[in-house]
């Protein structure tokens, strides 16, 4: 991809062509960040600073993007539907509209309800509120085992869950080291590389200047000449030279 002036069409630099499968990298409107830090120091300058953050909230200001907008180029996030999973669902959605989970009721545990004034000679009821008391002593009594095998085994098994956090903390505090040496590792290289690519940057830098100088030089050179030849063409064709045919034939008139 080329880029180029609008005003005169000159080429001012060559682009690659954007990743196929990365069509949101490169937009129409994007520019090239080209920055190295070990070695472009012009951001520490106040002035400098002033300027560039100035700029940076104007386009701020100009802008039509909202924040809302900076990720719509991207691919969509996949939908996930829980088909085979719909208790993962309805709690997925649950959490998605904001809503406080539901609690479990213990209240018939809590107290035993006996029949009603008007049921006192009900057997039927009398029945259920045996079950109930059934299901209340078996409740007290899971409750009791509980306690008993919490008192039993469970400060052993806190020892052993306290080892395996330690274990998994040992171990994650080690991978974290590892990934910061990788990462000062990354920065020493990309600093010792700009550093001493600094000296061959800057030269080329001011061999790009002064060829850039060269060629204005010479583009007005060459406009300097093409208006004499003009001028030139005017004067012979007022004495009624033919300049073509002469030039043809190898031969100019001077005057």
């Amino acid at each position: 991809m080329a880029t180029s002036n609008s005003a005169n069409g000159d080429v001012l630099m060559l682009e690659a062509a954007p990743e196929a499968s990365r069509p949101w990298s490169t937009s129409s409107n994007a520019e090239i960040i080209d920055a190295l830090p070990y070695i472009d120091d012009d951001y520490g300058n106040p002035s400098v600073k002033a300027e560039v953050d100035r700029l940076v909230e104007e386009e701020m200001r100009r802008s039509s993007k909202k924040p809302s907008d900076f990720l719509k180029e991207l691919p969509p996030v996949p939908k996930f539907t829980f088909e085979n999973y719909p208790m993962l669902a309805k709690e997925y959605e649950r959490v998605r509209a904001g809503r406080p989970p539901v609690t479990l009721d213990f209240s018939r545990y809590s107290h035993l309800d006996l029949p009603a004034a008007n049921k006192m000679n009900d057997e039927t009821a009398w029945k259920q509120a045996l079950q109930r008391a059934q299901r209340l002593l078996q409740h007290q009594v899971i409750r009791l085992e509980n306690l008993e095998l919490m008192s039993k085994y469970g400060p052993e098994v806190w020892i052993q869950h306290n080892r395996q956090l330690e274990t998994m903390l040992t171990r994650t505090q080690k991978l974290a080291r590892e990934q910061n040496e990788k990462i000062e590792a990354v920065n020493r290289e990309r600093k010792y590389h700009q550093q001493n690519t600094a000296y061959e940057l800057n030269a080329l830098s001011a061999q790009w200047k002064e060829l850039c100088q060269k060629n204005i030089e010479i583009q007005e050179a060459c406009i300097k000449i093409e208006n004499q030849i003009e001028e030139l063409k005017r004067e012979s064709s007022e004495r009624g030279w033919n300049l073509e045919a002469n030039i043809e034939n190898g031969s100019l008139l001077h005057s």
